[in-house]
């Protein structure tokens, strides 16, 4: 199961971080998006990113000119036909990603592998409205990609032993470190994460302390990298609140409750740093 040609459905934050990443470790890399504005936004941010690594030194220019030489777009699914690994990077949501994966278990050549980059829901759910179950499974990466070195493998019971290792030797050739997650929702990281950043919105929400205050706590106190709710505003509110009902629904678990707080701040459009405002405010930045 050698991987040459990989695609990638989506180029949105994540979408375009797992194909800048592809192209860069020299795989010819297809990336799809649903129509010609989100594609050259994604591109560009690629483009951005690569810019950037060569203009702090970096990166050299040559390796940003092979990159983007690896790179095409495209609005049509059908132009995946002759990957050997697509990884699917759409919205965090059931139904659209099984018309995604039917879709693509009939264009793409039998031998080729289909993974999703969901970030809590069961494979085995996405690979039931496909044909090719063994060779279906989850590759979640983290975000920012190409600064994150992390990527849970979520093998389902189907995924066969041939399946696992293509695509745990593609991970590593990419400079990543694999974990294996058994196939249940919220795999690894968010099923300990998102708790914590319920926890941290309920602090807000109680009035124990400020975001700021918060956030600093746990940075200089427990040697975090991020406060909960800077991780928050970064991730983006929207995100984590899916997640947060795709763990309740899974488990019926009290601590996967969303905080009012958060579903109300996702109501009012304040979805973190990606729409200007979430626990802090991004506008005079973006301006």
């Amino acid at each position: 199961m050698a991987i040459r040609d990989v695609g990638v459905v989506g180029c949105g934050l994540m979408g375009s971080g797992i194909a800048q990443v592809s192209a860069q470790k020299g795989y010819r890399t297809v990336v799809r998006e649903v129509d010609d504005a989100r594609l050259k936004t994604g591109l560009d941010r690629i483009r951005a990113f690569l810019a950037e690594g060569v203009r702090r030194g970096k990166l050299a220019q040559e390796e940003m000119d092979r990159t983007l030489a690896n790179l095409r777009g495209t609005t049509t699914l059908a132009d995946l036909k002759d990957c050997d690994l697509v990884v699917e990077a759409v919205v965090e949501n059931l139904a659209e990603k099984r018309k995604v994966f039917a879709e693509l278990d009939r264009v793409c050549k039998p031998s080729a592998i289909l993974a999703s980059n969901t970030s809590s829901i069961p494979i085995a759910s996405m690979a039931s409205a496909t044909g090719r179950v063994d060779r279906i499974l989850g590759l979640h990466f983290m975000n920012p990609v190409p600064l994150m070195k992390l990527v849970e493998i979520v093998r389902p019971e189907a995924a066969s032993a041939g399946t696992y290792e293509a695509a745990r030797a593609f991970v590593e050739s990419l400079g990543k470190t694999a974990v294996t997650a058994k196939d249940t929702a919220g795999f690894i990281v968010n099923l300990l994460l998102v708790p914590y950043l319920g926890e941290a919105v309920r602090a807000v929400e109680r009035g124990l302390a400020t975001p700021a205050d918060i956030d600093t706590a746990m940075k200089l106190g427990c040697g975090m990298p991020m406060g909960p709710l800077e991780l928050l505003d970064f991730v983006g509110l929207d995100t984590t609140l899916s997640i947060l009902d795709i763990l309740k629904e899974a488990f019926k678990d009290p601590r996967y409750e969303a905080p009012p707080l958060l579903r109300r701040m996702v109501a009012e459009g304040k979805a973190g740093k990606k729409a200007g405002r979430g626990f802090y405010d991004y506008s005079k930045a973006k301006a």
